[in-house]
């Protein structure tokens, strides 16, 4: 059958309270793509999945072969660069806005039903 352990967190019971409450998954809410340790590899990962950039990518590539050379190196890779920074920026932007509606949602006084 399903058992149901309910210690109250009060007083003495505290520490009780925090060994068994550790082997349960908290109710927050996260709707975050993002932390700040995976953001750029994840980020760049998602964005190289999109053909146009994949496309300008291998023109860069290309043109660091010296056969091909149709552009300095470096200009070549202005373009890119500057899609790449301006979607990142965009994303970690989109992804903070959530992060805090996230935090103020998790932080909401809720009532809980106690006979």
């Amino acid at each position: 059958g399903k058992h149901r352990i309910v210690i109250p967190c009060l007083g003495h019971f505290k520490e009780e309270y925090e060994k068994v409450s550790k082997l349960y998954m908290n109710n927050k809410i996260r709707t975050t793509k993002y932390t700040l340790l995976n953001f750029l590899p994840r980020n760049l990962f998602e964005q190289f999945h999109r053909v146009a950039n994949l496309y300008f990518l291998f023109l860069v590539v290309l043109n660091w072969v010296p056969l091909v050379e149709a552009f300095q190196k470096e200009i070549t890779m202005l373009p890119l660069i500057g899609v790449l920074t301006i979607i990142a920026v965009k994303d970690g932007l989109e992804d903070y806005s959530r992060y805090k509606m996230d935090k103020q949602i998790n932080n909401l006084l809720t009532k809980v039903y106690s006979r």
